[in-house]
């Protein structure tokens, strides 16, 4: 009767269309999903905190109906003051049970549900092909649909399959009709268009040019067909080769350009750089090398670049596809495009970073399926072994499969243990080039650690961790930001002052440059704030881990996911379950944790020790490095601030370093002598630790 009632009067004058399409499903179904009634209560608060003004209807019409209302909506629980719930996280058994009550037939994959697109499963005649085949991601719902030729979240495709059925008696009913949030999948780019029409096929320039651009960009080994065959172009007014980017229905969706550039310096020595760039500008949704699969392909090498994949095809004759930011990342969009295949060998070269990479894809992958060139000097990356003259197939038949995760012999690590050794530089981590300093003390960046860093109150922890994170990000770390103390604006206008190194509000005019080179920063940022729960913390880490294959995480602080309730044995208890859960993350996912934790109330004159960090002694025993923003200031006229690395398990050291703040860029980086290299250990503490300036 309730919803009757707002029916006949709110309805047909309300002129909020999110509004009236809720009121009309519930007046049709009598009932709705649980999204549809959140959006509806959260549009019911707007209204009666701003009024709507028209002729027919105002909010004091508006608030005697929402007050008539019953308590329960649907079994929804509700007051005036409408609390928010939390989302319930997406699983693979909600997605198959969804599918099952909906009558959709399915196939489980390798990384994704197989079924047929709703609108094309209710037509009589059906063909089966896989033109018409609806690709579901298990673990986030992300669909690709061929059929409709449309790409979103689980939520669009659920929107659809409810409108799909409100709609059934119609001929004719177009799939995702109004649902904006999702894109198509068939339309090329304009800016790709116009990329692709500035070029010309690189066999069809003269012989003499293809010689010396073969030189430049150092493919001499690669054979003139073999660029035919991937369809390689070349823009001689740039001096750029063009690599084509397909996507699951063969269409080309982006382009790689790499701009080679001569310059020559004061003693006639020429000296060539490559630049990489993508159009569009956030990279390719799709894979190079992807117009060569046939219907029969069953086996495909995935490697780290274009040069590598044309080294593998033309050595082996085995299709090999390259993806489009290396072994940064494998976008959720390209998993549907590889889930034909029963073999997949990762090959991604002899590098440490690369390796760590190979397996995190091969879960994502399907580790049943997948099979990873080891790193080895004996075994490079393809087209370094082309060079080399080694037979790239005797390298692929020493793929090996992932096995069981719990268990393993000294054999399968002999291997990895060998590559530690020899490969000390990258095992050790990616380097700081804003803080070199760092490097000789912590040595690098490695992931599946967990670092606990703290100082004391307004010192500048989250300036610093801010401009510690984006120099990692700047060497391509994946980096998820969760900011539970400032606003993401405030963290990402100091995160663009940082990147710019000066001061913007002083120079809006470069606004737009900046603006443009950070947002290709593989840079992302949770949108929590305040008190949240840590469940809900971790399932969006693991999603982002998943999704954008995050290496490093900060989360700033841990005071926001431990509440104010209980008293202090709660909270330390609190504490511990919260620091275990960021241990048990970072280990079991292969990522860095950076964990901001306050200290404990210390007298000024006093600095901050390992044991001064908030709770138990369980961060700091669970922690791989401990970090401390030590601020001595309010002590002294020369007082300066220094981070001190009190714990370092990688290899034991440990040390000082001194830092100095530019308020106009707002960055703790070094200063102009000691980008020169003019760095120097001052002292030694009686402890031997290093104290670097």
């Amino acid at each position: 009767m309730a919803l009757k009632y707002l029916y006949l009067k709110m309805v047909l004058t309300l002129p909020n269309n999110n509004l009236r399409q809720s009121l009309l499903t519930w007046n049709k179904h009598g009932q709705c999903d649980k999204n549809k009634i959140r959006r509806t209560l959260k549009i019911f608060d707007a209204c009666l905190s701003y009024p709507v003004t028209t002729s027919r209807l105002s909010g004091s019409d508006f608030q005697p109906i929402y007050l008539s209302l019953p308590t329960t909506i649907f079994g929804r629980q509700f007051t005036k003051n409408v609390e928010i719930q939390e989302e319930e996280v997406l699983t693979t058994p909600m997605i198959q049970k969804y599918l099952v009550e909906k009558g959709m037939k399915f196939e489980q994959g390798h990384a994704c549900f197989v079924t047929m697109c709703p609108k094309v499963a209710k037509m009589k005649q059906i063909k089966n092909t896989d033109s018409e085949r609806l690709f579901i991601n298990m673990t986030t719902g992300h669909f690709v649909c061929h059929f409709c030729g449309k790409i979103g979240s689980w939520n669009n495709l659920v929107d659809n399959v409810l409108y799909l059925m409100e709609n059934k008696r119609k001929k004719s009913v177009e799939c995702f009709h109004s649902i904006e949030s999702v894109q198509s999948i068939n339309d090329e780019p304009s800016v790709v268009t116009t990329g692709w029409k500035s070029t010309v096929p690189f066999n069809s320039l003269p012989s003499n040019d293809r010689q010396e651009i073969v030189q430049d960009f150092d493919y001499s080994k690669i054979q003139l067909s073999t660029f035919e065959k991937y369809q390689v172009q070349y823009d001689s007014t740039t001096r750029t080769m063009v690599f084509p980017y397909h996507n699951i229905n063969n269409l080309r969706v982006g382009l790689k350009k790499i701009t080679c550039k001569k310059e020559d310096n004061e003693f006639d020595v020429i000296t060539i750089s490559l630049k990489e760039s993508f159009l569009p500008r956030t990279s390719p949704r799709g894979l190079f090398g992807w117009n060569m699969i046939n219907d029969d392909t069953s086996e495909i090498v995935l490697t780290n670049s274009e040069v590598d994949a044309m080294a593998v095809f033309q050595d082996t004759k085995i299709a090999a596809l390259a993806l489009p930011k290396g072994y940064n990342v494998l976008p959720q969009e390209i998993l549907p495009c590889l889930e034909r295949f029963k073999r997949i060998i990762i090959w991604f070269g002899e590098d440490i970073r690369a390796w760590e990479a190979a397996k995190q894809f091969a879960k994502k992958l399907n580790n049943k399926r997948c099979y990873i060139i080891r790193p080895s000097a004996d075994d490079p990356g393809p087209y370094k072994a082309l060079k080399q003259g080694i037979k790239l197939l005797h390298i692929l038949s020493k793929g090996k499969p992932m096995n069981h995760k719990s268990i393993t012999v000294f054999s399968q690590l002999r291997q990895e243990v060998f590559s530690e050794l020899a490969h000390i530089d990258q095992v050790s981590g990616v380097k700081w080039k804003r803080y070199t300093a760092l490097n000789k003390i912590l040595k690098g960046h490695r992931r599946g650690e967990l670092t606990v860093f703290t100082g004391s109150t307004g010192s500048g922890k989250t300036t610093f961790i801010s401009d510690y994170s984006l120099d990692l990000a700047i060497q391509g770390v994946n980096t998820l930001w969760g900011s539970f103390e400032i606003s993401n604006i405030r963290l990402t206008k100091m995160l663009l002052t940082q990147f710019a190194q000066m001061n913007l509000s002083k120079n809006l005019d470069q606004f737009d440059y900046w603006a443009n080179k950070i947002e290709e920063l593989p840079m992302y940022f949770m949108t929590f704030h305040g008190h949240e729960s840590i469940k809900r913390v971790i399932d969006t880490m693991g999603h982002a881990v998943y999704v954008h294959d995050i290496a490093h995480v900060v989360v700033d602080n841990l005071q926001f996911m431990m509440g104010s309730q209980g008293d202090y044995a709660d909270r330390f208890n609190k504490q511990d379950q919260i620091v275990a859960a960021f241990r048990k993350f970072a280990t079991q996912m292969n990522c860095h944790v950076t964990l901001v934790i306050h200290p404990r109330k210390e007298k000024d004159s006093e600095e901050l020790t390992t044991a001064s960090v908030f709770g138990s002694a369980k961060a700091t025993q669970e922690a791989d490095n401990v970090l401390i923003l030590q601020d001595k200031r309010m002590m002294s006229l020369r007082g300066r601030k220094y981070l001190q690395i009190t714990k370092n398990r990688f290899d034991g050291e440990l040390g000082v370093m001194v830092l100095k703040f530019d308020p106009e860029s707002l960055t703790f980086s070094v200063n102009e002598k000691q980008k020169k290299g003019e760095q120097k250990e001052i002292t030694e503490k009686p402890d031997d630790t290093n104290v670097i300036v």
